[in-house]
């Protein structure tokens, strides 16, 4: 049997950590060889351009001071020359460095012992994937080195037979020694009687296969009376005392814990119907619920609150008219007309044949009361109005009560809260998108889903249509 070398994946990093330095080194070295050179050589450029430019430059010739700068920034390693007069205005600025930031030089223009002018010339700066680029045969020479150094590693540091057999023996050895001295219960001191009498009666066959053969015994021995104390506690849990001693169970308390268990049973199976994800989707309620944290519509007045609550029912039942006249919706009709009260209002939507997207239009439905209740609220409140915020909830009505308490729990303002089994999950998967709840504490809050969001055309039909329903509302 081939072995690995020792710590090979360990040496693997030690090989790309000592590459990565290298790389690093490489660049660091380059870019500041290279930073040397056009340092220098954008010195020798700026006092060219001087000598050239001085006549120009003091008699404030713009146009021959730009043929004269266009010239320099040709060159690849300059990207922008500002000229200026000797009162430090500019008189040509070339280039594009706002695009390419640099290494500046400048240097004052003279004529004998009078100041002209200044010139300022931008140089390009080297970009660490460049100095790469342009190294890549080190690099990659680099890179096969280290490769190789690691697969030599691999293969001569590989453990020899003889290694490997004075290694097993060392671990045999301390294996012994370890079990043979270790006090587990009690039960060492059986361990040295057992092989005193070995000993005495074969003082010619003490070896290190008799000692093998009494530490796996002894260790049985232990592993055994484990394992049934273990057995023994779990199946009387209750009658141990915290001595070790046992409690008689009274076989009333038996029997209660029987009807117990019973009565959890049912209690689960009943829950699990209404969370069983398998069942169809005939009908949906969509229910409405005012965001109101301070229980504000309480203390109003009776003349402000009774037209609120009839503009609100109004517009839930005009969104329930035009929605369904969607071609996408065909089959889906509203089983109620909502009315509005302190606590909200809630409509149910039933699917006329098997084709019909009921739960897709519950969802939309829902999302366009939000939209349409948005608005009049931010009007309202534009006019020093009373108005409050929505919530809504789309379940089965299997689930509807389960959406009411979520609603009042964990509803926050302007949320869709989602609870559908299969089915109509996969009515509405093609056209919304959906989250889970962070860190829920039920069991419907997990099965409970929050409209994150629809696609393009879905946002476009609910805008038509709510815009359809405001103009009703204006023209009445």
């Amino acid at each position: 049997m081939t072995y690995l070398a020792p710590r090979q994946g360990l040496f693997a990093i030690i090989i790309l950590v000592s590459f990565c330095l290298q790389t690093l080194l490489l660049v660091i070295s380059t870019d500041q060889q290279l930073s040397n050179s056009r340092a220098l050589k954008g010195e020798q450029m700026v006092a060219q351009l001087i000598d050239e430019a001085r006549l120009s430059l003091e008699n404030k010739d713009r146009v021959s001071l730009s043929v004269i700068a266009n010239r320099y920034t040709s060159e690849q390693d300059v990207t922008r020359i500002l000229i200026k007069d000797n009162n430090d205005e500019i008189l040509v600025p070339v280039g594009n460095a706002p695009m390419q930031q640099g290494d500046t030089i400048s240097q004052i223009a003279t004529n004998g012992d009078a100041v002209i002018g200044s010139v300022a010339l931008t140089l390009k700066d080297i970009s660490k994937g460049e100095i790469i680029a342009m190294q890549w045969p080190f690099v990659i020479g680099t890179m096969l080195l280290h490769l190789l150094l690691w697969l030599l590693y691999g293969y001569l540091a590989r453990p020899t037979k003889e290694q490997i057999n004075a290694l097993s023996h060392d671990i045999q050895e301390l294996y012994i020694e370890q079990y043979t001295q270790v006090d587990q219960r009690g039960y060492n001191r059986d361990i040295e009687r057992s092989s005193d009498d070995a000993v005495d009666s074969h003082p010619s066959a003490t070896g290190e296969s008799d000692i093998d053969d009494m530490v796996a015994n002894a260790r049985k021995f232990n592993v055994q009376n484990e394992v049934n104390d273990y057995l023994r506690t779990q199946q009387n849990p209750e009658t141990t005392d915290a001595t070790g001693g046992s409690v008689d169970t009274d076989a009333d308390s038996l029997s209660g814990e029987g009807n117990t268990t019973e009565t959890d049973s049912a209690g689960t199976g009943h829950q699990s119907s209404k969370l069983s994800a398998t069942r169809s989707v005939d009908k949906v309620r969509v229910q409405i619920v005012f965001h109101d944290e301070f229980n504000m519509l309480e203390r109003l007045a009776p003349a402000q609150r009774l037209p609120y609550l009839a503009l609100c029912t109004q517009l839930f039942n005009q969104a329930v008219t035009e929605l369904l006249k969607q071609p996408l919706l065909l089959g889906v009709s509203a089983m109620n007309e909502a009315q509005f009260a302190d606590n909200g209002a809630s409509v149910v939507l039933k699917a006329d044949n098997s084709h019909a997207k009921v739960a897709l239009a519950g969802v939309m439905l829902a999302k366009l009361y939000l939209m349409l209740n948005k608005i009049i609220h931010d009007k309202h409140i534009e006019l020093s109005r009373f108005a409050l915020p929505a919530k809504a909830g789309v379940s089965d009505d299997a689930q509807s009560e389960a959406m009411t308490h979520l609603l009042q729990s964990i509803g926050k303002k302007e949320q869709l809260l989602i609870l559908l089994p299969n089915n109509g999950l996969k009515q509405i998967s093609n056209h919304i998108q959906v989250h889970s709840i962070m860190r829920p504490t039920t069991v419907y809050e997990r099965e409970c889903a929050i409209f994150d969001g629809g696609n393009d055309s879905m946002i476009q039909r609910l805008a038509d249509v709510r815009n359809a329903v405001l103009m009703i509302e204006e023209d009445e």
